[in-house]
């Protein structure tokens, strides 16, 4: 059987070709990342005009290097939540007509159940039930993962993402867009312990949220001062890098902290991590020795799998397996609830 997977909840085009046996016959990405940097962060309508014009050409594009045509097609997935709205509608208008034109069935995916099922497909074997840590650019969440697409909330940021906030330090620094792998950069060369900035909600033991507002506001006090940005300061190089080092450190240090709360509270022995902050590697390494002393199974997929793409909608295989098919009135849910 062959799967044609769809993504466009934000600013990536991508598509893949996925087996029932959840081989990956092909994938393509086509990253937006030069539209949207010179605006240091995604811009909603210039994000869905590009799908406009790359939904087509990736699609194409897949099924050449999985060297297949339409009519070998058995069903199409898309993520139609969440995400904006209307990178989302491109995705699904495109999956909708082709399931109407090839009488095939149409199957949706959750995005984030979707980043965590990427763990999965890395480990090439079951990984629920699970404690979930989506953390990318719009969700720093944590959920109890009884199956593949049996997710509960469990807690998340009550402000800024944090993959939202390492955009906007970095443009504090005048760091380039995206921010993430700036930051990581940067931190690479810094001192984390020159400048210690708040944690906030990291020592809250009632609570499985997050937040990060707080401590962006920190960061551009210590950069900028009170007064206007304008009246900022050159910075050194070393000190962008230990500022970089520091905020990144703090970030790491809250994420890492509810990740442990979530599992000693739920009693749970494995954590899997997804989203595009899941690529950087101070959290990476965090985690990993986290684990080591915690004596739980941790899950982190490759850099490939942690951004945005299409392969990680092998989801809905599972869906596929449960009869779980959808009709033509599917819709878009851009918020983290659907109607079930």
């Amino acid at each position: 059987m062959h799967l044609l997977t769809i993504e466009t909840t934000c600013d990536e085009t991508a598509a893949a070709v996925i087996t029932d046996e959840l081989k990956v016959l092909s994938s393509v990405v086509a990253s937006q990342e030069n539209l949207h940097q010179q605006f240091g962060g995604v811009v909603p309508e210039i994000a869905s005009r590009a799908h406009v014009e790359k939904i087509l050409p990736v699609i194409d594009q897949t099924l050449r290097k999985a060297e297949l045509t339409l009519g070998d097609l058995d069903a199409v997935a898309v993520a139609n939540t969440p995400g904006l709205a209307g990178s989302l509608l491109v995705g699904l208008t495109a999956a909708k007509s082709l399931c109407l034109a090839l009488d095939i069935p149409l199957l949706a995916v959750n995005h984030l159940q979707a980043h965590v099922y990427a763990c999965r497909l890395a480990s090439g074997r079951d990984v629920f039930p699970c404690i979930g840590l989506i953390v990318s650019g719009g969700h720093s969440n944590l959920y109890r993962c009884n199956g593949a697409t049996d997710f509960t909330l469990l807690g998340g940021t009550i402000d800024d993402a944090a993959g939202e906030a390492f955009d906007k330090v970095a443009s504090l620094l005048g760091l380039p867009y995206p921010g993430g792998p700036s930051i990581g950069k940067a931190a690479a060369a810094g001192d984390p312990a020159r400048y210690r900035f708040p944690r906030p909600l990291k020592d809250d033991r009632t609570r499985l949220d997050f937040s990060f507002s707080g401590l962006k506001t920190a960061v551009r006090y210590q950069v900028h001062g009170t007064g206007k940005l304008s009246d900022a300061a050159q910075l050194d190089e070393q000190t962008i890098a230990d500022v970089a080092a520091g905020f990144q450190e703090a970030v790491v240090d809250c994420l890492v902290a509810k990740a442990e709360l979530a599992l000693q509270q739920t009693g749970y022995k494995t954590l899997c991590v997804g989203g595009g902050v899941a690529a950087n590697g101070r959290l990476r390494e965090r985690l990993q020795q986290s684990s080591s002393e915690g004596a739980y199974e941790l899950h982190i997929p490759p850099m490939s799998l942690c951004t945005d793409n299409a392969v990680m909608g092998a989801i809905a295989i599972e869906r596929l397996k449960a009869g779980k098919f959808e009709d033509l009135s599917l819709d878009v849910f851009p918020g983290l609830e659907r109607p079930s």
